[in-house]
C-alpha cells in the first residue's frame, strides 16, 4: 500500500474524526472508502457516456423515431389496445 498526503478543507476536519469514532474506523479508512466510491462513479459515468456515443451518432445519421409515435405507444401501455413498439 502506498501513502500519499491529503490537505483536508478544515470543515472536513470533525465531521471525518466523528464518523470515524462512531464506525470504529480510522480516518484512513473512511477516506479509502470515499476515494473508491468516487473511482466507482466515476468509471460507471465514463461507461455511461461510452454507451450514449452510438446512440448520439445513429440519431445524428438519422435514425430516430418521432416523439408522439413514442408517446402514443407509452400512453398505450398497459390498455387493452397496447402498441406495439414503434420502429423507424
Amino acid at each position: 500500500m502506498s501513502v500519499t498526503n491529503i490537505e483536508l478543507q478544515d470543515e472536513l476536519e470533525q465531521p471525518l474524526t466523528q464518523l470515524a469514532e462512531k464506525l470504529n474506523q480510522s480516518r484512513n479508512w473512511i477516506i479509502n472508502e470515499a476515494v473508491k466510491e468516487f473511482l466507482e462513479h466515476q468509471a460507471l459515468e465514463e461507461q455511461r457516456w461510452q454507451d450514449t456515443l452510438p446512440a448520439l451518432a445513429s440519431v445524428k445519421n438519422g435514425n430516430s423515431i418521432a416523439g408522439e409515435k413514442v408517446e402514443s405507444w407509452m400512453t398505450s401501455w398497459g390498455t387493452l389496445e397496447e402498441q406495439p413498439a414503434p420502429h423507424q
